[in-house]
C-alpha cells in the first residue's frame, strides 16, 4: 500500500513509500523496504494512509517544535551572567 512518512519531516520532508502492514495484526505498524537491503518500521503517527493527514500531522509537529524553541529562547534570555 502507498503511505506517507512524517517521522523525519524536519530533515528529509514528508516522503511517499510502498509499505505493508506488519504481521502482528496491528494497524499502527508498517514495514518499508528501501533499496532491497534495509527494512524500516514506522509506528502510530509516523506514517499516514493519505497525504492530507500527513500534512495535518506536519502542522502539529511544526507548532510543537516552535513552542519548544520559544521555551528554550525564553530560558536562555532569562539567564544571568
Amino acid at each position: 500500500m502507498k503511505v506517507w512518512i512524517t517521522k523525519y519531516a524536519f530533515t528529509t520532508g514528508i516522503y511517499e513509500a510502498e509499505a505493508r502492514l506488519c504481521d502482528n495484526g496491528s494497524e499502527t505498524m508498517i514495514e518499508v523496504k528501501t533499496n532491497g537491503l534495509l527494512t524500516q518500521y514506522f509506528h502510530g503517527k509516523d506514517w499516514h494512509k493519505d497525504k492530507a493527514s500527513a500534512l495535518v500531522r506536519l502542522a502539529e509537529m511544526k507548532e510543537k517544535k516552535i513552542a519548544s524553541l520559544k521555551k528554550q529562547i525564553k530560558k536562555i534570555e532569562s539567564m544571568t551572567i
